[in-house]
């Protein structure tokens, strides 16, 4: 599959909206909202070493519409909202209450990635179609930001599940590109020279076999023995490969397909639709040699009608208590996934 087909457009704000592959024009006296005033600052936290991002606008931001006010639907006679179009299959907007903005002190960037325009339904739900058109938007949004001056990384991810914090049920995610580098990433890309770990925990895993979930199309899934949540997943191309444009579409596909999978088996496992947090780990703007793309789902419910809480050990001295073996939660879900969608394996660039 060839890169997607973009249109862009300038809000009058000057906030950017990106529409991938067809879409029907906005209607006759579309405005688009405009973003409201705000401070915006990053200030260094010298006791964590970490930095802090402060939004005040933030506060104002849309909380749980119904239906019909749905921002991230497509807009209508009457009814303008972010999407300035009348239907499309995929589309990226700049936040309009964003954690960061392009300018100095906080210098980032904040997108909003709206799946669909079907108001019903989740990542889990989407159509194989559509699920191809979000690797392309991923993976062009992932280029296009990490080539921006001034972009250290770029952090995709999703929040799914009100007791997660999600402000709007319609199907989406957001793009983070960060100004500096996050501690997560860091951490992790911390290990200089050697073979890289991430590939030698993914074989550590094929190994031992009990923990793995997927082990197709070049996709493997598994939850690992260090797991801090109850039901925590991690995936990833099995070949060292550094970011999405690594991969072949072909390739791109299977592990949105592995994710998809994994995402309906939480929806199964207590019945009732999982809220989680997705964050995708890729190499950082300056390309580096220890990253491997890799997938994490952290599903905050640990039994059915009871989530799991960061409390005093988790939040305060920022060690983790599992409550669960990753084993048996490994051994649980299995059992839950359909099957697999055909796809070619696992290829190089495009």
């Amino acid at each position: 599959m060839p890169r997607a087909i973009r249109t862009d457009i300038v809000q009058p704000d000057g906030r950017h909206v990106h529409l991938y592959g067809d879409f029907a024009p906005a209607p006759a006296g579309y405005q688009a909202p405009a973003m409201p005033n705000g401070v915006y600052e990053r200030r260094w936290n010298p006791l964590r070493r970490e930095w802090v991002l402060v939004a005040a606008s933030r506060q104002a931001r849309t909380f749980l519409p119904e239906r019909a006010d749905c921002p991230l639907c497509p807009s209508r006679p009457g009814h303008s909202t972010e999407i300035p179009a009348a239907a499309y299959e995929a589309a990226v907007f700049e936040n309009r209450f964003p954690a960061m903005v392009p300018w100095p002190p906080a210098g980032g960037s904040c997108e909003v990635v709206v799946y669909t325009d079907v108001h019903d339904g989740s990542f889990a739900t989407l159509p194989t179609a559509r699920l191809e058109r979000l690797a392309e938007v991923w993976t062009d949004r992932y280029r296009d930001l990490s080539a921006r001056r001034g972009i250290r990384y770029v952090y995709i991810f999703e929040n799914r599940g009100e007791q997660v914090g999600v402000t709007l049920h319609h199907p989406h995610g957001q793009i983070y590109a960060y100004p500096f580098m996050p501690p997560v990433p860091a951490a992790e890309l911390a290990r200089r020279g050697g073979a890289c770990l991430h590939c030698e925990l993914v074989a550590d895993e094929l190994k031992a076999r009990h923990r793995v979930l997927i082990n197709e199309g070049g996709v493997v899934a598994y939850v690992p023995g260090y797991a801090r949540w109850p039901y925590e997943v991690h995936l990833s191309p099995r070949a060292h490969r550094a970011a999405l444009p690594d991969l072949s579409p072909p390739a791109r596909l299977a592990l949105l397909h592995a994710m998809q999978r994994i995402t309906r088996a939480y929806d199964r496992l207590f019945e009732v639709p999982m809220p989680y947090m997705m964050a995708m780990h890729q190499s950082p703007a300056e390309l580096s040699e220890q990253a491997h793309l890799h997938i994490e789902f952290y599903p905050i419910m640990r039994e059915h009608g009871k989530l799991k809480y960061l409390a005093g050990s988790e939040s305060g001295a920022g060690v983790f208590i599992n409550d669960t073996l990753a084993e048996e939660s490994a051994e649980r879900l299995r059992a839950l996934l359909d099957e697999a969608q055909p796809s070619p394996a696992a290829g190089g660039r495009p």
